[in-house]
């Protein structure tokens, strides 16, 4: 955890030196009581709360249950962060941004940590990344948690950043802090505990160069986790599901009674047990009077009927189609009922994806702001995502062929196929080589004759004039 330094005076109004955005920006720092710790447990399933009936079954069972999960808040998280997948960016009508958004995507490792980002957006409400030049002048993409940075919008704006700050810690301990406006960046390195002892530099890309990466952002309010609405169901999931355990313990076993037999007791009164009750037991007594019994076991399908109906209202809340929890599951769903029953986690993947895919537009614009490119202001780029949509790939190969059938270009193919802008490249460069290979073969195969230049410009050739034999047999009887 990050401690503010004790010796900074408060201030009244908005921000003007770097202590004091530092100061105000930590107090925006989620702190360990804030929701998003609460939902980073749950996704985690490390949230096990031992919810007893009764505290004298916590008091017997506790250490029994203390390892048991039952949760499901992280598979609500994944069904929708697994089919987050950017494929490429793109501005229209020039084909080199591709290659250079890819560059900066890949030299920073983002084909993995971008699903970080997701991931932290989904789960706490808000992930950030920053951007910035390395040692040599390239832009590097840095993705960092929603626990250790805080950001301030400029007033009435919506995506405007008017300052950004990130607080560190190493493993020694040593804390750092970094703060971002539009004029200056000032680092407090580590070790340093004083935030009036850093070090200001001028910011060359005249912006804050921190793009937020905010889930199901509204115009007021903040953006809130995926698991907002499910942690209560979950919770009472778990109290059912623990009750039901407690049964199996208590009650699941038939106990058994007998009748009229003396009860012994020992020195102090207490009554003695007259058998060893188990599954290997057999009871038996010398009295003529003696009647065995059993009680009936408690039946555990009230438990069932109640969790699967707590976890169907699970499914309606988060929007993830119940076969995911494995809820009426006596039959495997035929693949247009999976289709069908996953349209609303597809709806609510694609409008991730439009916010998400917003974010990471401004995050490759600043990479070109970074490489003083003219592509720093291409609001019109667009980011490609991977299709979120499962299907079988007969149907989806049939689809791309009906496509085909309107002429819609090959590359466009492609792309829908599921093929990265890699793999894309790849096929443009064999298709060149396999036009060189033709070209080199048909050189090998016979050629045709070589036509008069009257037959290369179309027109007829003149045919040459053909002779009269009959007048020429004639000339020569007559000479004769």
């Amino acid at each position: 955890m990050i401690v503010p330094p004790g010796s900074h005076t408060t201030f009244i109004g908005k921000p003007s030196t770097p202590e004091e955005w530092l100061s105000y920006l930590y107090g925006k720092v989620p702190g360990p009581t804030h929701p998003s710790r609460q939902y980073s447990r749950y996704y985690e399933g490390e949230q096990q709360k031992l919810a007893f009936s009764q505290m004298r079954y916590k008091a017997a069972f506790a250490s029994v249950f203390q390892e048991w999960r039952d949760n499901f808040c992280g598979m609500i998280v994944d069904a929708t962060n697994e089919r987050l997948s950017v494929d490429s960016f793109r501005i229209p009508g020039e084909e080199a941004t591709d290659k250079d958004a890819r560059h900066f995507w890949q030299r920073s490792s983002m084909d993995a940590y971008s699903n970080a980002v997701h991931l932290e957006a989904l789960i706490s409400g808000t992930s950030y990344v920053v951007v910035w030049a390395d040692q040599d002048g390239e832009p590097t993409i840095t993705p960092v948690a929603g626990d250790r940075m805080a950001v301030c919008y400029r007033a009435g704006s919506l995506w405007e950043l008017e300052a950004a700050a990130r607080f560190e810690m190493d493993a020694w301990g040593r804390q750092q802090a970094t703060l971002w406006t539009e004029e200056y960046v000032y680092e407090v390195a580590y070790g340093v505990t004083e935030w009036d002892k850093g070090v200001s530099s001028p910011n060359p890309l005249g912006k804050v160069p921190v793009v937020p990466f905010e889930n199901r952002a509204r115009l007021v309010g903040d953006p809130f986790s995926d698991l907002a609405n499910c942690i209560p169901i979950q919770d009472a999931i778990n109290k059912i599901t623990m009750d039901a355990l407690t049964a199996s313990e208590m009650a699941a076993f038939p106990q058994r009674f007998v009748t009229g037999i003396e009860i012994q007791e020992d020195e102090r009164g207490n009554p003695i047990a007259p058998f060893n009750v188990g599954l290997d037991k057999l009871l038996q007594a010398e009295a003529p009077d003696a009647r065995f019994g059993s009680f009936e076991a408690a039946n555990l399908q009230n438990y069932v009927t109640l969790i699967d109906m707590l976890v169907q209202h699970l499914a309606s809340v988060s929007r993830v189609p119940s076969h995911y929890f494995l809820v009426n599951s006596n039959t495997a769903p035929s693949g247009e009922a999976i289709i069908s029953a996953e349209a609303g986690l597809v709806a609510k993947v694609r409008e991730r994806m439009l916010h998400f895919g917003e974010a990471w537009e401004r995050v490759i614009r600043l990479c070109f702001a970074v490489k003083r490119d003219k592509r720093k202001d291409a609001f019109e780029m667009e980011t490609r995502w991977r299709d979120p949509e499962y299907r079988t790939e007969a149907q989806h190969v049939d689809a791309l062929l009906k496509l085909k059938q309107l002429n819609v270009p090959e590359e466009v193919l492609w792309s829908e196929a599921g093929f990265s802008a890699a793999q894309i490249d790849s096929f443009r460069e064999m298709r060149k080589d396999d036009a060189k290979e033709a070209a080199e073969v048909q050189k090998l195969m016979p050629q045709p004759e070589p036509t008069s230049p009257l037959a290369q410009q179309g027109k007829s050739p003149v045919k040459p004039p053909q002779g009269n034999a009959g007048n020429a047999n004639r000339k020569i009887n007559e000479a004769k």
